[in-house]
């Protein structure tokens, strides 16, 4: 398995730090918002590739954390006149209905930083007595020209920042590229703004120290895979790298990866532009799981374009794999024939062939394009070969291969709301049909209602209506 490390610039083989096990950290979003499209691709880009990783057989401890203590959560809080812990805790809720909607699997843990403090303090003062911190006026900030090899993930040359770096004014840094570890209780918005005790006063953390801290109680002083956006390279992982390895004296992350970044009708994601969707919007007019179809169109370092258009292909995409599962199914349910003939037989091969190319993507820097794609040929193989002549065996095993590859991915889960039989479900075709001969439209659309809510599309064709039952 080849994966592309960020701090190499190149791929690199996966070997984990101890045997079958892998030690993930994935920045999770800053809670005073409903989480946009943009923060759904990490969600669905690191989740996939935990997946792939426990189906190649690791343990996969997967910490995610919510950054709940922040200068955004703050201000909606103060200007909503509430806590920040009801702006934070509103707002984990609906982030956690939205990546259950993406059938994100639940992180190992999901720290929160207003639950951390104890940890970041201590991290804090082991770098102040290192040397790599100092405090002035309440504020405690990191020295980065005590620490050796700073700009080693991004790339940046720390003499380059200093000269571009914007002169700030009345800062107690002793040089421009030091960064906040601690800062003081202001009462920037009001009393109630939240505030814990310290050795250097109360006031709260910076945001780098943050992840350090907790990467470090949950996972260990180095970790296997440390992942986020691609916009979190500089200075965010930067400085985590910098405080981390400055506190533990260990190397800190063994392989770095980063998500690129999704565009919106080819342009960047701004409100101001107009094109800044929350993916609760976009799920009231798409499904989640086309979204987290559409997303994984994609390789996940590229960066992707965002439109209806595309959310449409990729719906249209996954309906070609729901139809195909509906045709395998109904063969199943149906035919009388048990045993393969020797022609299934062979082509039993061809079904593993399609599995070696899934995976061989996958093992190339988990490219979900080309995974995809081996689907899309593993469905036209059984759309192909398989008709009312072949066994159920035959069947049953061209449903378990797609079926596993998707679950893999995570699309096209089973429904859980459908349990009836083909029988049943015809009855209540015919009966909507007879409504409609009748002119009866709202006993019509009613029973097309009941089978939407059951996960069962209606199709109208020339030939009669079909239905699809969405696994």
């Amino acid at each position: 398995m080849q994966i592309y490390n960020t701090a190499t610039r190149k791929k690199e083989e996966f070997q984990t730090l101890e045997p079958n096990k892998v030690k993930m950290y994935v920045c999770g979003p800053t809670v005073y918002n409903y989480i946009h499209i943009g923060n759904a691709r990490p969600y669905v880009a690191f989740d996939t590739i935990r997946r792939y990783l426990e189906y190649k057989g690791y343990k996969v401890d997967y910490i995610q954390n919510f950054t709940d203590v922040d200068d955004k959560i703050i201000k909606r809080a103060f200007e909503e006149k509430t806590s920040f812990e009801t702006i934070c805790n509103k707002y984990i809720e609906e982030t956690i209905k939205d990546s259950e909607g993406l059938n994100v699997k639940a992180a190992t843990f999901n720290p929160r930083v207003s639950a951390e403090m104890d940890s970041i303090i201590a991290m804090i003062d082991t770098l102040i007595t290192k040397g790599f911190a100092y405090e002035k006026n309440s504020t405690v900030y990191f020295n980065t020209d005590k620490f050796e090899g700073y700009g080693k993930l991004s790339g940046k040359n720390p003499d380059d920042l200093k000269a571009g770096a914007r002169v700030e004014i009345n800062t107690d840094k002793q040089n421009p590229l030091d960064f906040v570890l601690w800062k003081p209780f202001k009462a920037e918005f009001g009393a109630t703004e939240p505030r814990w005790e310290s050795p250097w006063g109360a006031g709260r953390p910076g945001w780098h120290i943050e992840c350090s801290a907790m990467c470090k109680k949950y996972l260990g002083d180095t970790i296997d895979i440390h992942a986020g956006g691609e916009d979190l390279v500089f200075p965010h992982h930067e400085n985590e790298i910098a405080q981390s390895e400055a506190a533990n004296g260990k190397p800190f992350v063994k392989y770095w990866l980063h998500n690129g970044f999704i565009n919106v009708d080819n342009q960047k994601m701004s409100k101001s532009k107009g094109n800044f969707f929350t993916l609760r919007e976009i799920a009231e007019k798409f499904p989640y799981e086309v979204i987290r179809f559409f997303i994984l169109n994609g390789h996940y370092r590229s960066p992707i374009n965002f439109s209806a258009e595309l959310l449409e292909a990729s719906q249209n995409g996954l309906n070609r794999i729901k139809n195909c599962l509906f045709n395998l199914q109904h063969l199943i349910n149906t035919t009388t024939n048990e045993i393969l003939s020797n022609n299934e037989k062979s082509l039993m091969e061809d079904i593993l062939k399609y599995k070696l190319q899934f995976e061989k993507s996958m093992d190339d820097d988990f490219n979900t394009a080309d995974a995809i794609t081996a689907i899309y040929e593993l469905v036209k193989f059984c759309n192909i070969n398989v008709n009312e002549h072949s066994s159920k065996e035959f069947a049953s095993q061209c449903m378990a291969k797609i079926d596993e590859l998707c679950d893999i991915l995570g699309i096209l889960t089973t429904s859980k709301s459908s349990t009836m039989n083909d029988v049943e479900i015809q009855d209540l075709i015919n009966e909507r049909q007879e409504a409609r001969k009748l002119k009866d439209w709202a006993l019509a659309d009613k029973i097309r209602n009941q089978l939407t809510e059951m996960g069962i599309t209606l199709e109208d064709t020339p030939n009669g209506v079909r239905y699809i039952v969405n696994r």
